[in-house]
């Protein structure tokens, strides 16, 4: 029996993969609270996904999801922090209105072309709005891997993919050169 590799699994799971021109293309904003009921809808899709994905593959970095992803084009995500017992962290029409000047470079990888990973540059922080389904803005501050998680997605949001965050003189590896699974990854205080 041949296995599959991780990107066909992804597939297999309902992830749209790299090449498809929805991960290119900037995701159309929600109006809310006009649009709650499709809001709503599509973060339950985001959140199935990611549920179907968590079956397979442990993440101990945390993982994040965006509607591109699963072949929906609007501004939403839906971004799974490390630990058991926590909350995922929704995100309608996310935007960065602060961040850092700070920025630490991290191996990342993606749902979309699982088999690879490569080292991106995110800032250590970052303060992001986003609509509530009633139509309010919230603002939060997110930091270290958090605020990477989150940057990956907004990213996708915007249709980049993090290869194009990588520096130049550097690409992606295969995954079975990756030595970092399984591993959170590491802050100085």
């Amino acid at each position: 029996m041949i296995e599959a590799n991780p990107s066909d699994t992804m597939r297999d799971l309902g992830i749209i993969q790299s090449g498809a021109t929805i991960l290119t293309r900037p995701a159309t904003p929600f109006d809310l609270p006009a649009e709650a009921d499709t809001a709503r809808a599509i973060v339950d899709d985001l959140r199935s996904a990611m549920d179907r994905v968590q079956r397979v593959h442990p993440f101990a970095k945390g993982m994040g999801i965006a509607a591109p992803q699963i072949g929906v084009g609007r501004r939403a995500a839906v971004v799974q922090p490390p630990g058991d017992n926590t909350e995922p962290i929704i995100l309608l029409n996310p935007r960065i209105v602060a961040h850092s000047d700070d920025e630490d470079e991290q191996y990342e990888g993606c749902l979309s072309f699982f088999d690879v990973r490569g080292i991106v540059p995110r800032p250590l922080s970052l303060t992001i709005e986003t609509t509530t389904l009633t139509g309010a803005l919230t603002t939060t501050e997110y930091r270290n891997g958090l605020a990477r998680l989150i940057h990956h997605e907004l990213d996708h949001l915007d249709g980049i993919l993090y290869t194009a965050r990588m520096r130049p003189d550097l690409k992606p590896i295969p995954l079975s050169e990756y030595r970092h699974t399984g591993r959170a990854w590491s802050y100085q205080q």
